[in-house]
């Protein structure tokens, strides 16, 4: 953690220079029961006021328009990554910052305070820069790792396909190989970065049937027999294109196999037990700017001759709130540590924590919608993008009805 977290200072430091201690003022006194950086050390608490800051500077004065012009922010993420959150969980010798999941948590958390949406697309690139850091041979982490890191290039995880959700070891994308090539053919579906990406983490069928068959390989855009399908209209999710990911004879070479023949499903689920710390902290980044924002509208806002504040129902609700996001956070950080300890629990924790901390977090986003009234509804009120945008999170990176299927059976077998 020390050289990563010296990484990071290092880097916000050469980019903002004095500029820190001004913005530092304009940051929101976080109330104290809620406040995200108890239970955190120093270091930590210095590059969590670094994502906050720039969720404050760079995000959330644009997270309207690019919700509703659609728009990409590479240059945005191009800055986020200047500061290292690029490969947050990146080892450091190829560009990473070289934290750890409970670092990673906190830093997404805030920086989805300032664009839900954009942060989830990071935390996935994240995730798949992992994959090839931690899956990948010495060549493959030295070629794709360090251009994911800058974010000079994008990356998207290509496992879901049409006929393969939930049951993601049915998949039937094959891989065949020819000489020193695969052949690949088949599609993905609902892939986040899809058609922008420059880098696609494709699981697909080089054997027979079920998990044992799957591989893991990277495709490059722009290689032929790639294309991609039309861009979805989505609920939320607007700041990162959604596309389907089509292989037509897509020749690809073996060399870019991560690990080895029939590895690629044990990677593709090591890979979803952080990205559901990750889409998880995202959800808690909503939550918790969802909260204030009702706390303060309850200050200001009039009915009956009294703030809204002075109604104990709606203070009874603002507690609820406030404690479901504590716990949220609770969970979140829990399973992060486990995770980052390779415990036995971690897969249990992880699954716990997505669930709990997706449908509790949306709730608090729904429920600050409810309390804002009628301009609750409105596009130039932030929560109800808060609300859109983390609606999915109950859905991707293993719907939570698959959550509850494998901690059940987790119980079930002891």
């Amino acid at each position: 953690m020390w050289c990563g977290y010296g990484r990071l200072r290092v880097r916000f430091s050469c980019l903002c220079g004095r500029a820190w201690t001004r913005t530092q003022a304009r940051r929101p006194h976080w109330t104290a029961g809620i406040d995200p950086s108890m239970g955190l050390n120093e270091e930590q608490k210095e590059f969590q006021k670094v994502a906050f800051d720039f969720a404050a500077r760079e995000m959330a004065p644009n997270m309207a328009e690019w919700d509703q012009k659609e728009l990409f922010p590479v240059e945005v993420m191009r800055k986020a990554a200047q500061l290292g959150f690029g490969g947050v969980y990146v080892q450091t010798d190829v560009g990473g910052s070289g934290l750890s999941r409970l670092d990673t948590s906190v830093i997404f958390e805030a920086l989805a305070t300032g664009c839900t949406s954009t942060t989830a697309y990071i935390s996935i690139h994240n995730m798949c820069a992992w994959i090839i850091d931690r899956f990948g041979t010495e060549e493959q982490r030295h070629k794709f790792c360090p251009p994911l890191c800058t974010m000079e290039k994008f990356a998207s995880y290509c496992l879901t396909e049409p006929g393969s959700g939930s049951d993601a070891a049915s998949l039937l994308t094959s891989a065949k190989r020819q000489g020193d090539h695969y052949i690949l053919n088949g599609s993905k579906a609902f892939i986040s970065g899809g058609g922008e990406s420059d880098i696609y983490v494709v699981m697909c069928r080089t054997g027979g049937p079920g998990p044992k068959g799957i591989s893991c390989i990277v495709v490059e855009k722009g290689t032929p027999g790639l294309s991609f399908g039309k861009k979805e209209k989505k609920v939320g999710w607007n700041s990162q294109p959604t596309r389907a990911v089509i292989f037509e004879d897509c020749a690809v070479p073996v060399a870019n196999r991560i690990g080895s023949e029939g590895q690629g499903f044990l990677i593709a689920m090591k890979g979803l037990n952080g990205g559901r710390i990750n889409v998880a902290s995202c959800s808690l980044g909503a939550a918790h700017a969802s909260v204030i924002l009702t706390r303060d509208h309850l200050s200001v806002r009039k009915q009956f001759g009294a703030p809204l504040a002075s109604n104990q129902y709606l203070q009874f609700q603002l507690a609820d709130m406030a404690t479901r996001l504590v716990a949220s956070r609770l969970m979140i950080r829990t399973a992060a540590v486990a995770l980052q300890e390779e415990r036995e629990d971690a897969v249990l924790l992880c699954s716990m924590a997505k669930l709990f901390a997706t449908e509790e977090c949306f709730a608090i986003c729904n429920q600050a919608v409810q309390m804002h009234g009628g301009y609750g509804y409105l596009k130039d009120y932030a929560v109800q993008q808060y609300m859109r945008d983390s609606r999915v999170h109950q859905i991707l990176e293993g719907t939570n009805e698959v959550m509850r299927l494998l901690i059940s059976r987790s119980l079930l077998q002891e």
